[in-house]
């Protein structure tokens, strides 16, 4: 069985407000694509609800009224429900929403049309990193919901980018690798030990960064501790004391010298992020053997899972499914990635 972990359908009236590529809305064209290349079963869902994938004026993605969320869900499995041979779905979620909103998560997870959990790798400029995520990923662990981590529409860094194209293929890659290490530096797998998460487009340049995040945790060329948020440079003027305070000692700050304080050297969120970053999951939503070929050896093929992202990218699907079948591994694992590893993670065996 092959399983599409990464797809995405869209209301026919959401194309009547917000910009998006007309296959979002071709139910017929997507399942048709599908059955020709082999793909028994595709996962969809929508990293911004009943939002706009595209930069549109005056639209905030996270600010959605529950009854909005309410009837795109409901369409959702509207639809799941007429092919439920073909089609399962994520749930929606802000991971910085409020009770309403979780509660609102909740309700719509009680629908078996939906299997797991889409959400953003940060937002507005916050990542996954904030305490403000606690509730959220706390949810996710007690369901059991798988989290696709997936971009937002609007990514770290990109605010003065004019080209969609860059920011779409290349902003959004970027967000991903940053949301997932801080949901490993954060410590939340350690947390929530039944949390179970999936980077989309293939995690980013998640496998390059194990080593990186232990320098991150551990920044030992520091000695005592990096330089302090604010803190002076040699020769100039000490950094501001808070209320009620005289000096760097009173602020917090270990002092060095009489011209530099930094603190003492924080006990990191996580004592191991490489070892989090290496329980996570990611798809295979790249158009890079390579990228495939170091998921593959740094991660392993038990924690990669077919994805292609289509709808919207338009790259034949059979060719998603070659790059899987060129990878450097034996023909068990191919079948892991193809279908074997969401299966068991979607615990879609018991699907009707």
């Amino acid at each position: 069985m092959i399983i599409d972990i990464h797809g995405h359908l869209s209301p026919p009236e959401a194309a009547k407000r917000f910009p998006m590529p007309p296959s979002l809305t071709d139910v017929d064209g997507m399942l048709a694509a599908r059955a020709r290349a082999g793909i028994d079963l595709t996962l969809i869902g929508s990293p911004v609800g009943a939002g706009a994938m595209a930069r549109v004026p005056g639209v905030d993605n996270y600010r959605q009224p529950r009854d909005r969320l309410r009837r795109f869900h409901a369409w959702l499995s509207g639809l799941i429900g007429t092919f439920p041979d073909q089609l399962r779905g994520y749930v929606y979620a802000n991971p910085f929403g409020d009770d309403d909103h979780l509660e609102g998560v909740r309700e719509t997870l009680a629908d078996p049309a939906f299997v797991g959990l889409i959400t953003t790798s940060s937002v507005h400029g916050e990542l996954l990193g904030s305490p403000r995520s606690d509730a959220f990923f706390a949810l996710a662990a007690e369901s059991g919901a798988p989290v696709l981590v997936h971009a937002p529409a609007e990514p770290i860094g990109t605010e003065g980018v004019t080209s969609h194209g860059f920011v779409e293929q290349i902003g959004r890659f970027g967000d991903v690798q940053l949301g997932l290490s801080m949901i490993a530096f954060g410590g939340w797998l350690e947390k929530y030990p039944g949390l179970r998460v999936i980077g989309a487009t293939g995690g980013g340049a998640l496998a390059l960064l194990p080593e990186r995040l232990q320098t991150a945790a551990r920044p030992r060329h520091w000695g005592q501790g990096p330089p302090a948020p604010g803190a002076s440079a040699p020769g100039g003027p000490p950094p501001p004391a808070g209320p009620g305070s005289t000096g760097p000692e009173s602020a917090g700050l270990e002092s060095t010298g009489p011209e530099f304080a930094v603190p003492p050297l924080p006990v990191p969120p996580t004592a191991d992020p490489g070892a989090a970053l290496r329980r996570m999951y990611v798809d295979t939503s790249t158009f890079s053997p390579a990228h495939l070929g170091l998921n593959a050896e740094v991660l392993g093929p038990e924690r990669m899972l077919f994805g292609t992202d289509s709808p919207p990218i338009d790259v034949p699907l059979e060719d998603f499914i070659r790059m899987i079948e060129k990878l450097p591994v034996d023909k068990a694992a191919q079948q892991l990635i193809l279908g074997g590893n969401a299966e068991a993670l979607f615990d879609l065996r018991k699907r009707p």
